[in-house]
């Protein structure tokens, strides 16, 4: 399973178990925000009074890669896969650095 490196930024709900913000920059810098479960993005047990921001992973289907023009190996992922993950926008699928996964 790959996974997209992303930052928890913000808890944002103490629902259990607790839902914390993650945001990533695209390849092209647009950045992308994700409401999800703390122990859905982290192995770290997070809470209210954690410290953020904080390193996290989200879960990912890799679609393709290529290099642009640039010499940048890029990457199409989706976070349809495995957990139904999407962006507060609504979107699963990104254009990454090749760099941004893990």
């Amino acid at each position: 399973m790959r996974f997209i490196s992303v930052q928890i930024t913000a808890f944002v709900d103490d629902h259990q178990p607790g839902f914390v913000e993650c945001s990533l920059s695209d390849a092209q810098g647009q950045v992308h925000t994700f409401i999800e479960k703390a122990p859905v993005v982290s192995r770290e047990c997070l809470w209210s009074d954690s410290d953020y921001p904080r390193p996290g992973f989200i879960a990912c289907e890799l679609q393709t890669e290529w290099t642009d023009d640039a010499e940048r190996t890029l990457a199409t992922v989706s976070t349809e896969l495995p957990w139904g993950i999407e962006s507060t926008e609504g979107l699963q699928q990104f254009v990454l650095l090749r760099s941004q996964l893990i």
